[in-house]
């Protein structure tokens, strides 16, 4: 299990489905909940860069923390909307976290989910660049 990546995230759409991850893909790996590392769970993430020999990606739910938007900003948790996509199968609308970037060994990640489209990659990873810099 890896800490979260801290600093500038260097993204670049090159999504291939080839069986590794690149950005712009999204994937399926454990996810550990920050409360208690030692437990968490499955689900999709957003790959948007690398960073040495680790993969870097954005957590993605289903759940609408827009309900929630004041309690989540006191914690100091910022989600963006992207809409639904194949990553889900019951096509539900999906929002990506952005201020928590996952560092995440390739060899963990299980399986490819999908690949977003460019402007959807762009419009979170410009999100991304403003919260946390280039």
């Amino acid at each position: 299990m890896l800490p979260d990546h801290t600093g500038p995230v260097r993204c670049e759409y090159s999504p291939e489905l080839d069986g590794a991850a690149d950005p712009g893909e999204i994937v399926w790996t454990w996810v550990p909940y920050e409360e208690d590392p030692t437990q968490g769970k499955d689900r999709p993430v957003l790959v948007v860069g690398w960073h040495g020999p680790h993969v870097l990606g954005l957590m993605l739910t289903s759940k609408d923390h827009d309900r929630d938007a004041a309690r989540e900003a006191r914690r100091g948790r910022i989600w963006l909307d992207i809409g639904s996509g194949p990553w889900d199968s019951r096509r539900r609308d999906s929002e990506v976290r952005l201020d928590r970037v996952l560092s995440l060994d390739p060899a963990t990640i299980r399986r490819e989910g999908a690949i977003v489209d460019p402007a959807l990659f762009a419009r979170v990873t410009d999100a991304l660049a403003e919260l946390r810099g280039r």
